[in-house]
């Protein structure tokens, strides 16, 4: 026994293994260790990629200093960054 709740039982012994079995509430969550690490490595790789990309989009969304001007003063510097506002 965990705690009060959880419960865990031996279901099966072979030669070289043993199935353990887990009973719980609904609302706790078991996750096996493969599993959880192989989450967090994907996530890891998902969010190395994302920042790969996020140079690109960072010119349509506006910085926290570019937020308190005008939207023709934001206009204005991205013709300027592209050449066009020559």
């Amino acid at each position: 026994m965990i705690g009060e709740d959880i419960e865990i039982i031996v279901s099966s012994i072979d030669r070289n293994s043993v199935r353990i079995g887990i009973r719980a509430p609904k609302d706790i969550k078991i996750l096996r260790k493969e599993t959880i690490e192989e989450v967090r490595s994907e996530n890891l790789r998902a969010i190395e990629a994302a920042a790969k990309y996020t140079g690109g989009i960072n010119e349509f969304f506006p910085s926290e200093s570019d937020r308190g001007k005008s939207k023709s003063m934001q206009d204005g510097e991205k013709k300027k960054r592209s050449g066009q506002g020559r």
